[in-house]
Parts: structure tokens; sequence; C-alpha cells
């Protein structure tokens, strides 16, 4: 264990290998609904399901592995829920693009990350954020989180009349995530380590009991190991297709820009929450944080899945301990053995769909609270807002409200970054901010002028 201590800088860091595992194990635990929903979102695009499970288990694995390893910090990828979304009703049945064309756009966007990385473009960006609009992505996320969890549970739902409004909270799938949220609270009052897992297991086990995690899910059709043969996506790129077809630089760009902002909002949101940045507010080895992303988005591609990127449900696995890198590495691993273990995780993650007043309602009642908790401390950044100076705290405000009620990472840092420059410009302190980050804010001006935001 000395060696994966001074590896890793486990004690350095205030924490244990022990509090690593759980901590990999709970990141894993809260975001692998994703390896049951990505495949069926590809499948929509017409990727061979087999092969995008395959694809998205070890492109998320590999891409951890680097993330752990050259960064050394807690903080998972997998494909990007939004950008499965562009890719597949936006880019293929939207605006016509075969899944072979759209995954080499997203290949080709991977290598413009991985360049971007290595010159140090979005380290910088990183940098130059001002710290409040940091605080603000990081309570923007924590909110976004929470209304994700509030849906998976079903406490929130949509409505015609309001947009959304509340739920129905007889219904079994929403009595069991309020069976869990009551649980995980419990156990953070009591300082229980690992709540959130033991949550999530706590939950997952009372489901089982009543039956209510034995749905087919999302009739993915996975019956064995030996099924999942990915030879059907592996390698499937069309670049003669994609120049030839009408529109292919705006997804590529679209996709760049999707990749670069989700993922310097994660890094800032996790970061902040796990106190891994330093006392100037930047992130050590940012760039090699921003290469693992890339790296993870380039093989996805290769093998048949969409844009790979940070996730923000590694602030689960930070609430429980993880500090360090060997948690990626344990979520990793976690990765690699779902693809033998499918059916079992299948009850964790079991999405329950049904419709109702016209909305389709997708609701993950064991992964439901943890989300809601995760989100909840997520928020603590905001106390130290400058609250009395206005060019400071509503740039921050817009970014908070706006990740959720946009329902987009991406639009609720563009409208911070455009707000902090416009107040700090006609206030005339423009200095208060990198000449840099104010053409980034022109540029993100001229995006909503010229390319159509897409969450």
């Amino acid at each position: 264990m000395g060696f994966v201590d001074r590896t890793f800088k486990v004690g350095e860091r205030g924490s244990t290998v022990g509090g690593e595992v759980l901590g990999g194990v709970t990141t894993f635990m809260a975001l692998s609904y994703i390896i049951f929903v990505q495949p069926a979102m590809m499948h929509e695009a017409g990727i061979p399901i087999a092969g995008a499970f395959v694809a998205t288990c070890v492109a998320s694995a590999v891409a951890c592995v680097l993330m752990g390893l050259l960064a050394n910090y807690p903080i998972a990828l997998a494909p990007a829920m939004g950008h499965n979304v562009y890719f597949t009703y936006g880019v293929v049945l939207g605006l016509g693009f075969s899944w072979q064309q759209g995954l080499t756009a997203v290949f080709i966007g991977g290598c413009l990350f991985v360049l971007l990385s290595f010159v140090g473009f979005r380290a910088k960006l990183m940098e130059f954020i001002p710290d409040s609009l940091k605080r603000g992505i990081a309570g923007g996320i924590g909110l976004l989180i929470t209304f994700i969890g509030l849906q998976y549970a079903g406490i929130v739902v949509g409505s015609h009349a309001t947009g959304i409004t509340f739920g129905n909270i007889q219904a079994p799938q929403t009595l069991l995530a309020l069976f869990g949220l009551a649980l995980t609270l419990v156990l953070m009052a009591g300082r229980v380590r690992g709540e959130v897992l033991w949550g999530i297991l706590g939950t997952a086990g009372v489901g089982l009991v009543f039956t209510l995690g034995g749905a087919d899910l999302l009739d993915l059709e996975i019956k064995s190991y030996a099924s999942l043969d990915p030879r059907g996506s592996l390698f499937a790129l069309d670049f003669a297709g994609l120049f030839s077809a009408k529109g292919f630089v705006t997804v590529i760009v679209t996709f760049l820009f999707l990749d670069v902002f989700d993922t310097v909002g994660t890094l800032i949101g996790v970061s902040e929450r796990a106190g891994l940045l330093d006392g100037t507010g930047r992130l050590p080895r940012a760039r090699w944080a921003l290469f693992s992303d890339a790296c993870g988005t380039v093989i996805g591609a290769l093998m048949g899945t969409s844009t790979v990127t940070s996730y923000i449900e590694s602030a689960a696995g930070v609430q429980a301990g993880a500090r360090t890198g060997l948690a990626n590495l344990v979520t990793a691993a976690m990765f690699l053995l779902s693809i033998l273990l499918y059916p079992i995780l299948a009850i964790v993650a079991t999405c329950h769909k049904y419709t109702d007043d016209g909305f389709s309602i997708s609701q993950y009642p064991v992964l439901a609270p943890a989300l809601i908790v995760v989100g909840s401390m997520m928020l603590k950044s905001m106390a130290r807002l400058k609250w009395d100076d206005a060019t400071e705290f509503l740039p921050a405000f817009l970014t908070v409200v706006l990740m959720p009620l946009a329902g987009s990472i991406t639009e609720g840092i563009a409208f911070g970054f455009i707000a902090y420059s416009v107040l700090k410009l006609v206030t005339g302190r423009w200095r208060d901010a990198h000449w840099a980050f104010h053409l980034m804010s022109l540029a993100l001006v001229l995006r909503y002028v010229f390319v159509p935001p897409v969450g």
C-alpha cells in the first residue's frame, strides 16, 4: 500500500486507500445509468447496440485510467448526456447524416480537443475564468444534478401549463426514490462514511424486494457476454461521406464547443468540491485532465459512441471520500467488469419509462437520491461569492439558474461569461478579467448569432 499511497499521494490529500476505493465505486454507481442509456441512444441513430455498449464501457474505462494516471484526479469520464442527444436527434435524424459520418465528426472534434489540450488553450481558459464564475459554475452544476435527481425520482415532472410541476409521489418508483433519499439523509446526519453508496445499495435492495428493479431496461436485448460483439461499430468512420455532406463544418465545431465548455465546467465544479484548486483558483495538471478527456472522445468515436467527457456525478465519489486518481482506476475497473456483469448492474440503473400528461417520463429511482444529495453539497461554493458586488454575483447567478432551467452546462457558462464581460465593460472595470476572457465572451455572442445553441 505504501507504493500506491506515494504514487497517488493519497495520504497527502487527506484520504485513504479504502476511501479511494469506496469513492471510485460510488462514482461508478452514480453514473452507471450511462452504460444503459447510451447504447439505447446510439441505437436510435442506427449504431449496433452491442457495439455501442462495449464502446461505452471501454472508452470510459480508458479515459478514466488516463485521468487517474496522468492528472491524478478522481474525475470519471463517460459519453456525455446532451451530446448524445445532439448526435442522434440533431446530426443523424435531424440533419440526415449517417451515424458513420456522425462518428467521424466526433473523431475529428476529438483530435482537435487533443491539439487544444497540448497547446494549453483549454487549460488557459480555466485560468482566465474569474473566481466568481468558477463558484457559480460549481453551484449551477450542483442545482443541475439536483434537478436531474428530482426528475429521476418523479418528484418533478413535465407540465404543459407551467413547464414543470410536482409529480405523483404515490407512484411506486417515486416512493422508492423517497425512501432512498430519506435513507441517505439519515446516513449523512449520522456521519456514516460512504453514505451515498450505502444509500444507493440500500435503495436497490428495497427495490428488489418489491420487484421494482426487474424491468426490461430500455429493451437493450443484451442476453449474455457472448452476444456483445463490437465489430458492427468498430472503426466505422466515413471521412468521404462527412466531407461531402452539407454543414459538416458546423457539426464539427458544435461538438468541439460542447466538449470544451462541458469539460471545463465539470472540472471546475468537481475540483471546487474536492478542494483540488490551488490558492489562486487554478487546477494543477489541468492540461493532462483535458488531454484525458480528449483521448476518451477519440477512442469512443473509433469504437462507436459519441463524445466522452468528464462527469458531474464524480462529485458523488468525492462526497464518499475520493481525492486522487486511484478512485478513477477503481471506476475504470468497474466499467470493464460491467461488460461481464450487465444483468446485475441493470438492477441499479433500471429505468422505468411511461407517459403522463403527454410527457415521456424516465425514472431512475435507485440513482435519484444520490444525485439530489450530491447536488446540494456543491452549493457550498456560493457562500464565498462577493454578494456586495453586482458585477460579480449577477453573472454567477445567471450561470447558476440557467444550468438547471436550460438543462445545459454550456448555456449556463455562456450567459455567465457574456454577462460578466458586459457588466465589467460598462462599469469601466474590464481589467478585472483577462483580455482573452472578454475575447471568449465575444466568441460566445457570435456563436448565438451564427450557430443555434444546443444542450
